[in-house]
């Protein structure tokens, strides 16, 4: 499981360090695509494999099920891991993601996302207002039973 964040450098060439942990997670390969709020999401390959070909079946008719193929599949790269244990982000999803020198690597259970840290300060500050809280996850069930 992903868990926690972690502030790691981006060099000139793209390239980031993972946290050693989350690299113990993605023994078996991992993908990095664009995310839905402005960041980029890392798939081990296991959970990229099944979330296309739940993407695969879905109707070539509908729209939205267009859109979200282009979404996911027009920015997907295989990531490899160097012997430092960095990836190379490539520079469409560096500047879709507004990272330039620095990134937050958040853990999000089964998969981990990338920030660039202003937008992850702006989702921070969010998470402390606990009216608004109250009001966006009212709906959901988290029971712990």
């Amino acid at each position: 499981m992903f868990l926690s964040h972690h502030q790691h450098s981006i060099d000139k060439k793209g390239r980031m360090t993972i946290p050693a942990s989350y690299r113990e997670q993605l023994q078996d390969g991992a993908y990095i695509t664009q995310g839905f709020d402005q960041n980029l999401i890392v798939l081990p390959s296991t959970s990229f494999e099944r979330i296309s070909t739940r993407i695969n079946q879905m109707s070539l008719t509908d729209p939205a099920a267009r859109q979200l193929r282009r979404l996911i599949f027009s920015h997907a790269e295989k990531i490899e891991f160097d012997q430092a244990g960095r990836i190379l982000i490539p520079l469409f999803l560096r500047e879709s993601a507004l990272l330039t020198n620095a990134a937050e690597v958040v853990g999000a259970g089964n998969y981990f996302e990338i920030w660039s840290p202003e937008l992850w300060a702006k989702q921070e500050a969010e998470y402390q207002n606990p009216e608004f809280n109250n009001q966006r996850y009212a709906a959901l069930d988290l029971t712990t039973e």
